[in-house]
C-alpha cells in the first residue's frame, strides 16, 4: 500500500459506511507549530538586529574615518550654454572655521530649535522623531516630514554618494552613531554648522552671514538675522533672503516661535525680530551670465528633483538654452542707465526681459533685474505686476478670432456706455463702430470690454489660462479685458503666450535646460517640447496682422526695428489722484524669430516713485535690445497659413460690396468729424471718402484710407458737410457705389462739458463692476489736428490719436490696474508728439489707492 492510500481517505468506504458523517479537517495551526514559528521569527529578527548593528558600527566607522575632512569628491556641476560653450561652474563659497567658542550661544540654541529639538538627548538617531515621522507620513500617504537629526544631516553632508535609497539611509544613521560615538555634542553642532548649504554656493555659518548681512563676526548678529539663518536648512533656496525675502521673513517667524516656546528668547523679543524687514544689499559682484545660471539651477531643482546641495557637489554638466550673443546683449542694455528713466533718489527703476525662442520654447536670454547679485531677487518670475493694455490680445481679441463669430474687419461697438455698473472710456471719443483691427491699433477701451462681454468673460478667461497666464478667479470680470487682474504677471508668462501668436498658434513651456548629464556622463534629464496647440493658424496669422499694425503706425513704433515685428504695449498709472505718472510700462512683441517681453517700473511704487515716462520708454529697449540680439539670426518672415487665401473672400464686379453704415460726428475738442462706417468682408481693399459742402456743387476727393474710419480735421465751424464712401477694389481696378450719406452742421462753440459719472454712493468704491470717470488732467498729444486741450474727462485729447483716456475699475484687492499709455511728457504735464504719432495706448483701468488696491471713483488718464 502506498503512502497515498495510507494519508488519502477511502471516499468511497466513507460515504458507503456512513454517507451523512461530515468530513473531518485536520488542523492546520496549532500550539506546537505556533510557537515554533514565533521562535524562529524572533531568532531571525535578533540576527538581523545584530547584523544591522555590526555594520553600523564597522561601516559608519569606516566610511567615517574615510570622509572625515571631504565634502564631495566629484567636480563641481558646469553650466553650458546652447552651443555646448562653458558659462560656469558652480563653485563652493566657504569660510574659514567657526570654532565652537566663538558661536554665540542664542545662535546653536537656534539651529537646535528649529531643526533638532532633542538633539541634547538623542545618539545619533532620535526614533521618537523618526516614529512621529513615519505617522504622519502613513496619515498623509506621502512624505511629508522627515525625521533626520542634526547628526544624521551632517552625516549626509559627509557621505560620498547622492542617490537616494534604502542604503543611502542606512550608510546615514551609521555615520552618524559613529559621529556620536566619537565627537561630543559642542563638536557636531561646530561640524554641523561649518558644513550646511546655506543657498547657492554657500556653505557654512560665517560664510552666510558674510553673505546675507555683511558680517564676519557672528557675535554682532541681532536675534532676527540668526532666525533668518536658522530658517534656510529647510530650503535653503526657498528661504534666501536676498531671492525671497518674503518667503524668507514668513520662516523666520516659524523659528522665532520656536525660540519662544523652548525658553531662549522672550515674547517680546520674538515680536521684535518677527516684525524687521530685510533690505541688505551685499557689495556688488559683476559676473557674465549670472541670471541665467540661477534661473537654470532653479529649474532643474524643480523639474529633475535635485536640491541646491545636490547640483552643488554631484558634478552635473547642465546644457542650456541660452545665447551667449543674446544674454551679454540684454546685460549690457540693463547696465546702461541711459535706458532707464532717472529715479528721483537711489531707488532705481528696475525692470525685467525675458526673450524666447517661439520654435521651441528655449529662453535664449533672460535678466531679473539691474545690477543683478548671485542668487539674487529676480523680477523675471518673482515679481507680478499688472500687464495694462499688454493684455486684450490674449483676453478678448484672441479668443474672439477664435470664435469664429468675428474677423479683424468685424465691426465692434465704440459707443459710450456702462456694462451693468462698469463704465470704462475711451480716450478718442466715441463712434457706433470700430474694426477690430483699428481697436486693436488705438487701443480702445470700450470695443475690448465690449469683446469680452460678447464672447464672455469665461471663454476670454480660460483662454488666458490656456496661453500661460496665471489668473485667479476673482479674475473672472470684464476689468479683465484691460488687464485688471488680482495679481497680474511676469515678463516669462508674457513672452511665453505671445510666443503662440508668433509660431502660427501652438505653445511650449518655456525652459532653459536641454539635458542634465550626471558625473558618470549619463543623461538624467532631457526637455520636453512638445507643443500643445492653443489656437488655429489663422487667428494667430490674423493677431499677428494687427499687431504689426501697432508697431507699424500705433503705440509700438518705438519698438522697430530692420525686421518685422508685432507687438503691444502696456501700460499703468499711478493709483494716486491727481498724480498722471505711471507705475509700469510694458513692451510684449516678437519677430519670425524670437519673442520677448520687457517691464519697467518700481518695485515699490509710491508718490515719490512713479515713471513719467509711458510705454514707448519700454517699446524703445525692446527695440535696442533685439535689433542687436538678432544681429547674427538670419533674417526670415512670419509664416503664412495655406488656409487663409481660401478662406478671404474674393470679389468680383458682381459681388463688389458698397459700404454700409456710414456715420459722421463732430468733437470739437480738436475740430475734427469722426466718420465711421462698416467693413466690407474683402480684404486688401481701400476706403475712398468724398465729401461736399452744402454750397458747393459736387463731391469731391477727401481722403483715401485702409481703415474703416478716418477724422475730416478741415471742417470749419458754423458750415454744413456731407460725406459718403466708396469701396476701391486694386484687383478690379473698380470702385463701387456710394455709401450711405452722412451729413452734419459743425458746431461754432465748444459744447459744455459732459458731467462726470458718478457711481452710487452705497456701492463700495472698488468692485469690477464699478469703473469711474473722475480723475486727474488729461493731457494732449499734439498730432495731425493740434495740441490737446489740458482739461480733465474726455477733453484731454490731443492730435489725430493722442491725449488721455477714461479708466474703468477693478477688482478689490488688486494689483495695479492697467491703464492708458501716454506718450513721454516733455515737460510734464503737457505731452507732445511728432506729427501723426497716435499717441497714448488708451488700456485705461481707474486708479487704484495705492495702499488698499482699491479702485478711485474714476479717473481720466493723461
Amino acid at each position: 500500500m502506498s503512502r497515498e492510500d495510507i494519508t488519502r481517505p477511502n471516499r468511497n468506504r466513507d460515504r458507503g459506511s456512513n454517507p451523512s458523517k461530515p468530513k473531518k479537517k485536520k488542523k492546520f495551526l496549532t500550539k506546537k507549530r505556533v510557537l515554533w514559528s514565533l521562535f524562529f521569527a524572533t531568532a531571525l529578527a535578533i540576527f538581523c538586529a545584530l547584523g544591522g548593528y555590526l555594520f553600523i558600527m564597522l561601516s559608519g566607522e569606516k566610511l567615517l574615518e574615510e570622509n572625515q575632512d571631504k565634502l564631495t569628491i566629484n567636480p563641481t556641476t558646469k553650466v553650458y550654454d546652447r552651443n555646448a560653450n562653458l558659462i560656469g561652474e558652480l563653485s563652493l563659497e566657504k569660510s574659514d572655521p567657526v570654532e565652537y567658542e566663538n558661536l554665540p550661544p542664542l545662535l546653536v540654541s537656534a539651529f537646535i530649535a528649529t531643526e533638532d529639538k532633542r538633539f541634547l538627548e538623542h545618539s545619533g538617531v532620535d526614533f521618537w522623531s523618526i516614529g512621529r515621522a513615519a505617522v504622519k507620513d502613513i496619515a498623509a500617504r506621502s512624505m511629508v516630514e522627515g525625521g533626520s537629526t542634526i547628526t544624521q544631516q551632517l552625516a549626509k553632508n559627509i557621505f560620498l554618494t547622492r542617490d537616494k535609497t534604502f542604503f543611502r539611509k542606512a550608510t546615514e544613521v551609521s555615520i552618524a552613531v559613529a559621529l556620536e560615538n566619537n565627537n561630543t555634542k559642542e563638536q557636531i553642532i561646530t561640524m554641523y554648522l561649518n558644513r550646511i548649504n546655506f543657498g547657492g554656493t554657500i556653505y557654512g555659518i560665517k560664510a552666510a552671514s558674510i553673505r546675507y548681512f555683511g558680517k564676519s563676526d557672528l557675535n554682532k548678529l541681532e536675534i532676527w538675522e540668526i532666525a533668518t539663518l536658522a530658517a534656510m536648512p529647510k530650503g535653503p533656496s526657498r528661504y534666501n533672503p536676498l531671492r525671497n525675502p518674503e518667503l524668507s521673513k514668513e520662516r523666520r517667524a516659524v523659528v522665532l516661535q520656536l525660540m519662544n516656546e523652548q525658553g531662549f528668547i522672550t515674547e517680546q523679543e520674538m515680536n521684535e525680530a518677527k516684525a524687521v524687514d530685510y533690505n541688505y544689499k551685499p557689495p556688488e559682484s559683476k559676473q557674465r551670465y549670472q541670471a541665467f545660471i540661477d534661473y537654470a539651477v532653479d529649474e532643474a531643482e524643480d523639474k529633475f528633483g535635485l536640491s541646491e546641495d545636490d547640483l552643488n557637489i554631484g558634478g552635473y554638466k547642465i546644457y542650456t538654452t541660452m545665447d551667449k550673443h543674446a544674454q551679454e546683449t540684454v546685460e549690457d542694455a540693463f547696465a546702461d542707465s541711459d535706458n532707464f528713466e532717472k529715479s528721483v533718489d537711489d531707488e532705481p527703476v528696475q525692470g525685467s526681459m525675458t526673450i524666447i525662442n517661439q520654435e521651441n520654447g528655449s529662453i535664449v536670454a533672460l535678466l531679473g533685474g539691474r545690477n543683478y547679485e548671485k542668487k539674487g531677487y529676480s523680477r523675471v518670475n518673482g515679481s507680478r505686476r499688472s500687464p495694462g493694455s499688454a493684455f486684450k490680445p490674449l483676453v478678448a481679441y484672441a479668443p474672439a478670432l477664435e470664435s469664429g463669430k468675428f474677423t479683424p474687419d468685424s465691426s465692434l461697438s465704440n459707443e459710450k456706455q456702462c456694462f451693468g455698473k462698469y463704465c470704462p472710456n475711451n480716450l478718442h471719443g466715441y463712434s457706433s463702430t470700430i474694426s477690430m483691427s483699428d481697436a486693436l491699433q488705438k487701443s480702445e477701451n470700450i470695443p475690448a470690454v465690449w469683446l469680452l462681454n460678447e464672447i464672455g468673460v469665461d471663454t476670454g478667461f480660460e483662454f488666458a489660462k490656456k496661453m500661460g497666464i496665471g489668473l485667479a478667479d476673482e479674475d473672472k470680470n470684464l476689468s479683465l479685458a484691460l488687464g485688471g487682474m488680482s495679481k497680474g504677471t511676469n515678463t516669462l508668462e508674457m513672452a511665453q503666450a505671445y510666443s503662440a501668436f508668433a509660431n502660427g498658434g501652438e505653445l511650449r513651456d518655456a525652459y532653459t535646460i536641454k539635458s542634465i548629464t550626471d558625473s558618470t556622463g549619463e543623461t538624467v534629464y532631457k526637455a520636453d517640447t512638445t507643443p500643445e496647440r492653443v489656437m488655429s493658424e489663422v487667428t494667430a496669422y490674423q493677431m499677428t496682422q494687427m499687431m504689426q499694425k501697432v508697431v507699424e503706425d500705433g503705440t509700438g513704433k518705438k519698438a522697430k526695428i530692420n525686421r518685422p515685428v508685432a507687438g503691444k504695449t502696456g501700460t499703468t498709472q499711478s493709483g494716486y489722484t491727481g498724480i498722471s505718472s505711471n507705475r509700469d510700462v510694458w513692451f510684449v512683441g516678437y519677430t519670425p524669430e524670437w519673442t520677448a517681453a520687457v517691464w519697467m517700473g518700481y518695485d515699490k511704487p509710491s508718490k515719490q516713485h512713479l515713471l513719467k515716462n509711458s510705454s514707448p520708454l519700454a517699446a524703445a529697449f525692446w527695440g535696442k535690445v533685439m535689433e542687436e540680439a538678432l544681429r547674427d539670426i538670419p533674417a526670415k518672415s512670419f509664416p503664412h497659413p495655406d488656409n487663409v487665401d481660401a478662406s478671404e473672400p474674393t470679389a468680383t464686379p458682381e459681388t463688389a460690396q458698397a459700404v454700409s453704415g456710414l456715420t459722421a460726428e463732430y468733437d470739437p475738442t480738436i475740430m475734427t468729424v469722426n466718420l465711421n462706417w462698416q467693413a466690407v468682408p474683402t480684404a486688401g481693399v481701400e476706403y475712398r471718402v468724398y465729401r461736399r459742402e452744402t454750397s458747393e456743387a459736387d463731391f469731391s476727393p477727401l481722403l483715401n484710407t485702409v481703415s474703416t474710419n478716418a477724422g475730416d480735421i478741415s471742417a470749419m465751424p458754423g458750415l454744413t458737410y456731407e460725406y459718403y464712401v466708396k469701396v476701391y477694389y486694386p484687383e478690379l481696378d473698380i470702385e463701387s457705389e456710394p455709401s450711405n450719406t452722412a451729413s452734419l452742421s459743425v458746431q461754432d462753440e465748444l459744447p459744455t462739458q459732459e458731467p462726470e459719472a458718478t457711481l452710487d454712493p452705497n456701492l463700495p468704491t472698488a468692485t469690477p463692476e464699478n469703473g469711474g470717470n473722475n480723475g486727474g488732467p488729461g493731457n494732449g498729444n499734439g498730432g495731425n489736428n493740434g495740441n490737446g486741450n489740458n482739461g480733465n474727462g474726455n477733453n484731454g485729447n490731443g492730435g489725430n490719436h493722442g491725449g488721455g483716456n477714461g479708466g474703468e475699475g477693478t477688482p478689490p484687492d488688486a494689483t495695479p490696474p492697467p491703464v492708458l499709455e501716454t506718450p513721454i511728457p516733455t515737460p510734464p504735464p503737457a505731452a507732445t508728439s511728432d506729427p501723426g504719432n497716435p499717441g497714448a495706448d488708451n488700456g485705461a483701468i481707474a486708479n487704484p489707492d495705492p495702499t488698499t488696491g482699491i479702485v478711485d471713483n474714476g479717473v481720466t488718464a493723461p
